[in-house]
């Protein structure tokens, strides 16, 4: 029975109903502790939930399928959603309009900083605050562990509350109202009014005792105390300019992919979401992808979060130990290299979606372009002031000497196309900047190549002699996706980005135009030419491509124009300041994995390149 607001008990005489239909991605807010992450919809239903970490097992996907498990919390009565993050923080202010009130929720993952009492692994803590008149509510918790292949009973604990126990794993469920088992679902009605506070909690724990966090004065305070952890944090970001608010924003987006046991930044926290709906571009992004390192650090050291950018390479480093001298395309959080990929069938998927994959092939395919990415970000980190050690340098140097004995040879490119290894322009690029930061590392005494470095100018000179002649498409006027080429890919508006040539050279002007007139649609790019891939299904716009033709625009000083089409871009965030992985050309709606950590790399980047160039920094080739 379910507490009403005048002190009775009302029913709850039916499962939660769970609509077929998934809401679209963009509705969906992210919450996080550094650990893992949920996706909590703007009717206030978590949807999607891994424990204990990012890659682990799903607990709610009711994002994948309708029957995945969730936590659905909103007003029983029909109402108005808004909702915002608290300034500052990654803590979701949900408000519900009825008729008969105005009611909150606050929702986060408290951070555990090592210093306060200890409480459970992780908790998912829901504070639901009557703002004015009285709001009926009703709630329905329905975890479906290990991607719903499980379905526990929940047991009842009396005053405790109730939980949920799987293998060596238990999920307790507390709260201040009364909830009732229906259809092996925990669901209450219950009221808030004016001023008056009602709590949920649901904390895990796995293969250690329980730990019950308490409700009340305690969960206010580990409210304030979270909210108080990511307003601290977000107050050192350096940049100060115009957009503002949405490189904060996209700072604590990167924050919350962040791994705090490692260091490591994820790709995104979901997997499977479609780039087309109901096609099968559905991947796992639940991992560290090297590709993303140089622009990554870029972003961290631009807007002066030095110890994250600190603690990213020293996870790169650490990581790409167990693979060195050659390096792996993604690792875990924990820089383990099985991420063997598979299906899960008995899930829908996204709007009928399929299929579910776990784990992500790409990481056994080679890709030349993550050598100059992981040497880039450690250029970059010395050139902000941070410090590579002995072991650090020597690893570098190491990578160097890979580069040298493959740099020829065919991969799978930036975009790891499945089939059979190409010769990709963007390719050869990554590997003459990875020669390029070495020597400069070199010339400024932190990493000691002794005599390979007449080796290494040697080698980026036939890199780029290669690209020059054979990259380039003289009839086209652009260089190409591929050597000997006739097809466009947007990677390679990154030549300027890393210093291979300057904005405003001819050819890189040339290439800019013809990207934009084959890819480009509603101010919106591709990554490449549809049927360059085998897979069925044309994908959207593709987000970091976008960004990437603005930083082009900033770099060669055209500030109208760039600020004019970086406007445009942050309007196809959703209403909390979010991105996915892509955009639909047509209605703009979000697609792919969501949120994206690379584009909203792409995101700060052009915020910075616009600012430089307006200070007269920027202009033509980057400043490191």
């Amino acid at each position: 029975m379910a507490e009403s607001a005048n002190g009775g008990s009302q029913r709850c005489d039916a499962a939660p109903r769970q609509d077929p239909k998934a809401p679209a991605i963009s509705d969906y807010a992210l919450i996080g502790d550094c650990r893992t992450a949920a996706l909590v919809s703007s009717h206030g239903s978590v949807d999607w939930l891994c424990l204990p970490n990012f890659s682990g097992p799903s607990v709610f996907a009711r994002l994948l399928d309708p029957r995945g498990g969730s936590f659905s919390l909103h007003p029983s009565e029909p109402f108005t959603a808004t909702r915002r993050y608290v300034h500052g923080t990654a803590v979701l202010e949900t408000t519900f309009e009825t008729e008969a009130g105005c009611a909150r929720i606050l929702d986060c993952l408290p951070v555990l900083d090592g210093i306060h009492p200890m409480g459970p692994l992780r908790e998912v803590l829901r504070i639901i605050e009557g703002v004015r008149g009285t709001v009926a509510f009703h709630a329905s918790i329905d975890p479906r562990p290990d991607y719903a292949r499980l379905n526990p009973k929940p047991q009842h604990r009396g005053r405790l509350g109730w939980s949920y126990t799987w293998r060596n794993e238990i999920l307790h469920v507390q709260t201040d109202f009364d909830l009732s088992l229906v259809a092996n679902a925990l669901c209450a009605n219950f009221s808030v009014s004016q001023g008056k506070r009602r709590y949920a909690s649901l904390s895990y724990t796995h293969g250690e005792p329980a730990i019950i966090p308490r409700l009340g004065y305690d969960a206010d305070k580990r409210l304030a105390r979270t909210a108080a952890w990511w307003q601290d944090w977000s107050a050192q970001i350096a940049y100060d300019g115009p957009y503002r608010a949405p490189v904060v924003r996209s700072a604590l987006t990167l924050k919350l992919l962040s791994f705090s046991l490692s260091g490591a930044v994820i790709a995104a926290p979901t997997t499977s979401l479609p780039e087309t709906i109901g096609g099968e571009r559905n991947w796992d992004y639940r991992y560290c992808w090297l590709r993303d390192a140089g622009l990554m650090m870029q972003a961290m050291v631009g807007i002066g979060i030095k110890d994250d950018a600190s603690a990213f390479l020293d996870w790169l480093l650490h990581a790409t130990r167990l693979t060195w001298p050659k390096l792996q395309v993604m690792y875990d959080v924990y820089g383990r290299t099985d991420l063997d990929e598979y299906e899960l069938p008995h899930l829908a998927g996204y709007r009928e979606s399929r299929p579910v994959r776990i784990g992500n092939g790409a990481s056994t395919q080679r890709q030349l372009d993550i050598y100059g990415e992981v040497i880039l970000a450690a250029d970059t980190f010395a050139a902000g002031g941070g410090t590579i050690d002995t072991a650090g340098a020597r690893m570098l140097a190491g990578l160097g000497k890979v580069v040298c004995d493959t740099w020829r040879e065919p991969d799978s490119g930036i975009w790891e196309m499945r089939g059979p290894r190409r010769q990709f322009t963007h390719s050869k690029m990554m590997c003459w900047a990875a020669l390029d930061r070495l020597i400069a590392l070199h010339k400024r005494g932190i990493v000691p190549l002794g005599d390979s470095a007449a080796t290494y100018e040697s080698a980026r000179a036939a890199i780029s002699e290669r690209i020059e002649t054979r990259g380039f498409n003289t009839a086209m006027g652009a260089y190409t996706g591929e050597l000997d080429g006739d097809w466009v890919d947007a990677s390679v508006l990154l030549m300027s980005c890393v210093g291979y040539k300057n904005a405003n050279d001819p050819r890189i002007k040339s290439t800019y135009s013809l990207i934009c007139e084959r890819l480009g649609q509603n101010g919106l790019l591709q990554r490449y030419e549809r049927d360059t891939d085998d897979l069925r299904g044309r994908e959207g716009a593709f987000g970091i491509c976008s960004f990437w033709a603005v930083d082009q625009l900033a770099q060669r000083g055209e500030l109208f124009q760039a600020e004019k089409q970086f406007e445009h871009l942050l309007s196809f965030g959703n209403d909390v300041g979010l991105f996915a992985e892509e955009i639909d050309f047509q209605s703009g709606e979000a697609l792919g994995n969501f949120p994206q950590a690379f584009t909203h790399v792409g995101l700060i980047n052009v915020a910075l390149a616009i600012d430089k160039a307006r200070n007269g920094t920027g202009k033509g080739v980057r400043a490191a």
